[in-house]
């Protein structure tokens, strides 16, 4: 899972991101450079991989 270091929203790749047509199992490292955060809007590089 990855963090938005600016608004804290998680995006798990189980779930993908439906409203944004990212379908469940998509893995982070495969989301398109025009992909964000639906929170904030904060782009790909605002994400940290969450240690498990």
């Amino acid at each position: 899972m990855y963090k938005c270091r600016i608004c804290g929203y998680i995006y798990n790749p189980d779930e993908g991101d439906p409203a944004s047509g990212i379908p469940a199992g998509t893995p982070f490292e495969e989301l398109p450079e025009s992909w964000h955060c639906p929170i904030c809007y904060a782009t790909i590089e605002y994400f940290d991989e969450i240690p498990e």
